[in-house]
């Protein structure tokens, strides 16, 4: 019986040993943890804070990158009763602060000593916390490490040899697991709060419709605070696979040939980066070398098509498709360390460019949907049911229909007990015991759910023309001198985007067309600069309906940052900070 996540834990313990349950990496290797070792880490931190007064119900804080110590954290603390509160590392100390504070929150741990300073700054105003605990193996005055609260656990383990498994089953499914507040793109942050149950009907959902086996080795490298990462994480653990963790979000490119993993979950961003960069490499090589690439990419979506509509495959087609593997798949695949099963996608649209263009390399993006508030899957992708565009069948279990005005609404298992002490915005999430998504969308003739985009992000023109942006943000960053993009128009004539061009081709182009430029920054500016980028964007864009049509760009010469609110812990345009932050560039696109 697995009704929670403690018995979820102890179920892996008990049948599923091997010895490599977790990889990490250490002083440049990575370095395995058995499930034995994993196990008695978990107890021994759960005794841990045990000991020091963690009740049932009492919240707990994690602050950190992802590691194994989060997650063994997150689990000493579910299997006390506890509750897991998760905060991005590149919130700063006042959003940090508010945290806390609203989350009533008993023990803070943190990673490093970089968190450890902005906890520092605001510890004196942090008066229900009790403790604090910390990954670095040294600590500040009034702080444990986290090899002290072990140590405390693996006495009370020598005490009471039992106590561990008692608590871990006294757990109930209906208890609240963890309070996870919300990134915010809009307004003031709000905890969801999700039960074990609501995690565990997620798990063993994803886990009939989508095959993981203890034989499978899974890159983890999205922040453990977000939801998508957390329930991947419990699902692998339910199925015992060996989790491997990125060193950073920086180094993926070059962890995923050290660990060869089968199975990797992330954001649409990174499918991005790797498009963008295969498409350099491609239009930096030689006419011939070009030329078989592209020869290469049509049989494969040719392929791609018929398998997809499970057609018989020619001879001739099957022939060509192992010569493109041969002389230019095989070449990308092992650049992802050549044994991917799958990637799954989530948290943003992917494009569906993008998502074919990886199926014709031979590489498998199941793109699902979700949100925090529903722990998080609501649809996805599978082998047997796969169609680019879309966002899958709703997972088993769970509801999904189209208000009138277009809203998805789903309801089940899956939706959340409410938002922490926000009684009012509880009740307006739900719709008579359907949840509201905020998302626009629709079922197709297959039961495909499509994603429109955010509702509060659709942009309705002067003229009354309703346009979603992220559709056509999709398109533009296909485009190689395209990094990213914000599309602009509510309330005016025409639309307009914001782009974030890749300066490096900018100045190649800048060269080859004898423009004249003292640094990359003044390019942006340029009128020969601006009238080509906005041929790139007709180019990119060319089945947009004339309404739909961007008439002006305006160029900036950086990414957006999370250190200074513009994106989201995991990489979503916070639309409403980049308008204000740029709202003279805007204004300037729509003078007359």
């Amino acid at each position: 019986m697995t009704d929670t996540i403690s018995q979820l834990l102890l179920n892996t313990i008990k049948s599923y040993p091997k010895d490599d349950l977790v990889l990490y990496k250490k002083e440049g290797q990575y370095v395995p943890i058995s499930t034995a070792e994993f196990g008695v880490r978990v107890k021994h931190f759960c005794l841990g804070l045990k000991d020091l007064g963690l009740e049932e119900g009492d919240k707990m804080i994690i602050l950190s990158e992802s590691r194994p110590e989060w997650i063994i954290s997150d689990l000493g603390c579910l299997c006390s009763g506890g509750i897991t509160v998760p905060i991005y590392t590149s919130l700063l100390s006042e959003a940090i602060k508010y945290i806390v504070d609203n989350s009533d929150a008993k023990i803070v741990v943190y990673s490093t000593q970089e968190q450890g300073e902005k906890i520092e700054a605001i510890r004196n105003e942090l008066t229900k916390v009790e403790h604090y605990i910390t990954f670095s193996e040294e600590a500040p005055e009034g702080v444990l490490t986290f090899a002290q609260v072990l140590e405390k656990g693996q006495k009370m383990a020598e005490q009471k040899p039992e106590m561990f498994e008692e608590m871990a089953l006294k757990v109930k499914s209906d208890d609240i697991a963890s309070i996870i507040y919300t990134s915010g793109t809009t307004g003031i942050p709000k905890g969801v709060m999700l039960t074990h149950s609501n995690f565990l009907s997620n798990v063993k959902a994803c886990s009939t419709v989508i095959e993981f086996t203890k034989n499978d080795t899974v890159l983890s490298w999205l922040p453990l605070s977000h939801v998508l990462e957390r329930m991947v994480t419990f699902t692998l653990l339910y199925k015992a696979c060996t989790i491997a963790y990125a060193e950073s979000m920086e180094t993926v490119a070059e962890n995923m040939p050290e660990v060869k993993p089968h199975i990797m979950v992330s954001v649409p961003r990174l499918f991005e980066r790797f498009y963008s960069r295969v498409m350099d490499n491609v239009l930096s090589s030689s006419p011939l070398k070009r030329k078989i690439f592209f020869w290469a990419t049509k049989v494969g979506k040719e392929y791609g098509q018929k398998k997809l509509l499970n057609q018989s495959i020619p001879g001739g087609l099957q022939f060509k498709k192992n010569l493109a593997h041969k002389l230019v798949f095989s070449k990308i695949i092992e650049k992802t360390g050549g044994r991917v099963r799958f990637f799954v996608s989530g948290g943003a649209p992917l494009s569906k460019d993008i998502a074919e263009f990886f199926y014709a390399l031979g590489l498998v993006v199941l793109e699902g949907y979700g949100l925090t508030e529903t722990s998080p899957v609501i649809a996805v992708n599978t082998f047997d049911n796969l169609k680019f565009g879309t966002v899958g069948l709703p997972i088993p279990g769970v509801e999904v229909k189209i208000a009138e005005d277009g809203e998805i609404l789903t309801k089940g298992p899956h939706v959340m007990d409410g938002y922490y002490k926000m009684e009012a915005e509880t009740k307006e999430a739900m719709e008579g015991g359907w949840f509201r998504t905020g998302d626009i969308g629709h079922l197709d003739e297959g039961g495909f759910l499509v994603i429109t985009d955010r509702k509060k992000d659709i942009l309705v023109t002067a003229g009354g023309k309703n346009v979603a942006p992220q559709p056509i943000e999709n398109l533009l960053k296909t485009n190689p001198f395209i990094t990213n993009a914000v599309v602009i128009g509510d309330r005016r004539k025409f639309i307009s985007a914001l782009l974030v061009p890749d300066l490096e081709k900018l100045e190649e182009y800048a060269k080859v067309s004898n423009i004249p430029y003292e640094n990359p920054s003044e390019l942006t500016t340029k009128e020969e600069i601006l009238n080509f980028m906005l041929a790139e964007v007709d180019r990119s864009t060319p089945a947009l309906a004339s309404y739909e049509k961007i008439k002006k760009i305006a160029l900036l010469d950086r990414d957006f940052e999370i250190d200074k609110g513009e994106i989201t812990p995991t990489l979503k345009v916070k639309r409403n900070i980049v308008e204000d932050k740029y709202r003279d560039l805007i204004d300037s696109m729509y003078k007359e």
